[in-house]
C-alpha cells in the first residue's frame, strides 16, 4: 500500500535550513519572514507577534510557522533555555497542499514527538558541536521533526477539517491517496468510494463533512496544484496536460481559470513578478 504522507511529500517537499542556535540571553529572538520551525528545550520563552499576541512556552516544544507570520522568539531572563531555529521551504509556496492544510502556528511539547529524546539530543548536541557536516545534518533533522509532527497530526487526529484530516480518516484516505498518485485517472465518485471501501452515498457526505469539499472539488484543486508546480518548473502546457488528466491544453486551460480565475499564463505572470522575476514563462 502506497505511504499516504509519502505520497504527499514526493510530490510537494518540504526542506530546512538551520537560521540559528542560541542559550539564553544569546538565543536568535526568531523575527524573520517566511515559514519557520523552533525547537526549544529547557527555561520558558514569550513568543511576542505583531497583533500583540504573546504566547507563552514553559515547557520544552517545538512551534511550527507554516506560513510567513512576524514573530520573535524572546527567552526568559536567567534561564539557560536552548533555542534553534530554522527556515522551512514548502515547495510549491502557496500551493503546498500540506502548508496550507496546517494552521497559522503550531505549538506543541517536545515529549509529543516520537523518538524524541535521541532525535533532539542529537540535534542540540549537533548545533553546539561545530564538527563537519554540521549544517547539512542539522537541516535533514529539522526535516525530519516536520515529519513526525504531520505523522502525529494524522495519527492522533488533531486537525479536524481539512486535507490532513481526511489522510488521518481510515476509509477516506484511500481515495486521497488514489487522487495523488493518479491524478490523470477519470475518477468518478463511485471509484473513488470503492477505493475507500464506502458506499457512494456515504463516501460523498463523509468526504464532504471531514476534508470541507467535495471529492471532484478536491480533484479539480489537486490537478491544479500540480500544474502551478509543472509551470513553475518551466513546463510548458502540452506536456502537462496529459499528466494531469486533461486530453488538450485548451481543456487544461478551461479548467485552470474555472478554479483560479486566471489563465495559466496569466497565472505564471503573476507568480513570476511575485517572485521577483524567477522562474521561466513557457508558452503552450
Amino acid at each position: 500500500m502506497v505511504d499516504r504522507l509519502e505520497s504527499l511529500l514526493d510530490r510537494f517537499p518540504v526542506t530546512a535550513r538551520l537560521r540559528a542556535a542560541g542559550t539564553g540571553s544569546n538565543a536568535p529572538d526568531g523575527a524573520a519572514a517566511g515559514p519557520q520551525l523552533h525547537l526549544i528545550s529547557g527555561g520558558a520563552a514569550s513568543v511576542v507577534h505583531d497583533n500583540g499576541e504573546v504566547l507563552r512556552i514553559v515547557e520544552p516544544s517545538v512551534l511550527l510557522y507554516p506560513r510567513a507570520q512576524s514573530h520573535r522568539v524572546l527567552m526568559n531572563a536567567g534561564q539557560q533555555a536552548l533555542l534553534l531555529s530554522a527556515h522551512l521551504r514548502f515547495d510549491g509556496g502557496d500551493s503546498n497542499p500540506l502548508a496550507d492544510a496546517l494552521p497559522p502556528r503550531l505549538c506543541m511539547p517536545l515529549a509529543e514527538l516520537q523518538g524524541s529524546d535521541a532525535l533532539l539530543g542529537m540535534l542540540f548536541e549537533e548545533a553546539h558541536a561545530r564538527r563537519c557536516g554540521r549544517q547539512a545534518l542539522l537541516d535533514r533533522l529539522f526535516e525530519v521533526v516536520v515529519i513526525q509532527m504531520l505523522r502525529m497530526l494524522m495519527e492522533k487526529g488533531q486537525i479536524q477539517v481539512g486535507l490532513l484530516a481526511g489522510m488521518g480518516h481510515p476509509r477516506l484516505r484511500h481515495a486521497l491517496v488514489a487522487m495523488h498518485e493518479e491524478p490523470a485517472a477519470g475518477w468518478s465518485l463511485q471509484a473513488l468510494a470503492e477505493r475507500a471501501g464506502m458506499s457512494r452515498s456515504a463516501f460523498a457526505e463523509g468526504f464532504r463533512t471531514v476534508v470541507g469539499s467535495t471529492p471532484g472539488h478536491y480533484l479539480q484543486a489537486w490537478r491544479t496544484r500540480l500544474v502551478q508546480q509543472a509551470l513553475r518548473r518551466g513546463h510548458a502546457l502540452k506536456r502537462i496536460a496529459p499528466e494531469v488528466g486533461y486530453a488538450s491544453e485548451a481543456a487544461l486551460s478551461r479548467a485552470f481559470k474555472a478554479h483560479t480565475g486566471q489563465s495559466p499564463r496569466q497565472w505564471k505572470q503573476n507568480d513570476m513578478d511575485l517572485s521577483g522575476g524567477k522562474g521561466h514563462l513557457v508558452s503552450s
